[in-house]
């Protein structure tokens, strides 16, 4: 993907959000310390071209069963003990 292309994609994905980051200064406020919209940019494209892939990729663990038979069942069985509720913490539940 081109410059062009990525940053139209992330003021599209910004927009979308409900940010604008034109409302960001030019020049660097040392006194505020407001970021200015070209730092904003250069960290907005490390994280897309880097992040999203690592996100995509994760898959929960499968509790011994593998391949896409083990994805299926991690996503439907082990979801819960990888993100136990407030709840379940404080029993502990999620331990055993």
């Amino acid at each position: 993907m081109d410059s062009d292309a990525l940053d139209a994609y992330i003021r599209a994905r910004l927009a979308l959000a409900g940010v604008d980051i034109d409302q960001l200064p030019d020049v660097a406020d040392p006194e505020t310390g407001t970021p200015t919209r070209a730092v904003i940019m250069v960290a907005l494209r490390e994280f897309v071209a880097t992040t999203p892939g690592a996100l995509a990729e994760w898959t929960p663990p499968t509790g011994g069963v593998g391949g896409a038979l083990g994805a299926a069942y991690a996503q439907q069985e082990a979801a819960p003990l990888a993100y136990p509720s407030i709840t379940t913490a404080w029993t502990g539940e999620a331990d055993g």
